[in-house]
């Protein structure tokens, strides 16, 4: 396997929602190049458990930056991309959607509409 790309890890981030198997972060770069980041329809209903494991990605996301824009890192693309657009948004105009360095920002207008619950100190899961 050739040099894999630099990728910022998040550490202390949440690797995933316990007891589903889903994950919000990868170990290492994928080797057959990065995943984009796009916007994904969401289908998920309020109350389903689709649509927590987003509310608890964005409290995640949420409670370890904030308002600040990130980077996007080890933070897991298919999760990503049922936000992206509407919750996530990119932090500059020349965005990458290709790069692991790529700076993203959390609509908090917009995620405060949708997943009031990741916006609490505590969420239950």
């Amino acid at each position: 396997m050739g040099k894999l790309p630099d990728m910022t890890k998040h550490r202390g981030f949440p690797s995933g929602m316990p007891g589903t198997g889903v994950q919000f972060t990868i170990r290492r770069a994928n080797p057959k190049g990065v995943t984009p980041i796009k916007k994904l329809p969401r289908r998920a209903r309020p109350g389903s458990q689709e649509h927590l494991i987003d509310a608890a990605f964005l409290h995640a996301l949420w409670h370890y930056f904030g308002a600040e824009p990130f980077e996007r890192g080890n933070l897991d693309a298919a999760r990503l991309n049922l936000l992206f657009g509407r919750e996530v948004m990119p932090a500059h105009k020349d965005f990458d959607p290709l790069s692991y360095e790529a700076m993203l920002v959390i609509n908090e207008k917009v995620a405060r509409e949708s997943f009031p619950e990741a916006f609490e100190d505590v969420m239950e899961i």
